[in-house]
């Protein structure tokens, strides 16, 4: 009690003026330290030194943030939906932290307002400002804790503009975003048959392995190829999400192999070797 009536009395004198007004209005409380806010909307592209020389930019605290919603989400969908299933929840997860979605609140919330990015990257990316909301939560939980920052998430982006119902019906296309993930950090991406049968009710089954940059990935099994693919992208965005060591290995073996591809190639533009991309499913 004490301490929340002096940080009252603390920014007393700054409130009414900027930036703290804005911070106010976007999150529905005053920061305590209004550095690291600022620090969630800075891009690498405009990245600046602190004193010793380190770059300053919001790729550390989207990380944290990334993980922190994920807890937060799943805090919420297990209280919300009390008789769902394990896989229902996790689905339901999926949809609303997916990078399209991020992407939409961020710009609902006016984010682009207070980025600090060069004009080349955000005329040129399309997930900078999902990539900021995540960095703003990590930001919300250093200054405030997970209660602060459960209650930010639950009011000013759930309960705002989505509909956990709805939500949970829509369907997720993980192969797109898988495919999203690999454009993005430059890493090739190959889904391939490993087998194919009839099933004892004499319905087709077919099992697709992932490959990110040559390394396997998710394994994938379905009544038809759609599905498989659909079900070894989930396995592997998850694998990505899950194993910082995996993720390393697979961005390290995209980099090799995009200097293999500039070397023997005139261009040197990167190459996604995913013929199974363009395949009818």
């Amino acid at each position: 009690m004490i301490t929340k009536l002096y940080n009252r009395i603390r920014l007393f004198a700054k409130r009414g003026k900027e930036p703290y007004l804005l911070y106010y209005k976007l999150l529905g409380f005053y920061p305590n330290d209004l550095k690291v806010y600022e620090q969630a909307f800075m891009h690498k592209s405009s990245a600046i030194k602190d004193e010793q020389g380190a770059w300053i930019n919001n790729e550390r605290l989207e990380f944290l943030g990334d993980a922190i919603l994920d807890a937060i989400v799943a805090d919420i969908l297990y209280h919300r939906f009390q008789f769902k299933k394990e896989g229902f929840l996790t689905n339901t997860r999926s949809k609303i932290v997916q990078r399209e979605t991020l992407n939409g609140i961020a710009l609902d919330l006016e984010l682009d307002k207070f980025m600090i990015v060069s004009e080349r990257t955000r005329s040129q990316s399309s997930c900078i400002y999902g990539n900021a909301l995540e960095a703003l939560i990590g930001a919300i939980y250093i200054d405030k804790g997970y209660e602060t920052t459960k209650s930010f998430v639950e009011t000013k982006m759930i309960d705002r503009f989505m509909n956990l119902t709805t939500v949970a019906k829509k369907e997720v296309n993980f192969k797109s975003k898988l495919i999203e993930w690999g454009q993005k950090n430059r890493v090739s991406i190959r889904f391939e048959l490993i087998e194919s049968f009839m099933s004892d009710d004499n319905k087709p089954v077919f099992q697709t392995q992932v490959y990110l940059a040559s390394i396997a990935a998710g394994i994938g099994i379905g009544n038809s190829k759609k599905e498989s693919h659909q079900n070894a992208a989930q396995m592997t965005l998850e694998k990505l999400k899950t194993e910082l060591s995996f993720k390393r290995s697979v961005i390290e073996a995209g980099g090799l192999e995009n200097q293999n591809n500039t070397d023997n190639k005139p261009s040197g533009e990167f190459i996604n070797h995913s013929s199974e991309l363009n395949k009818s499913e």
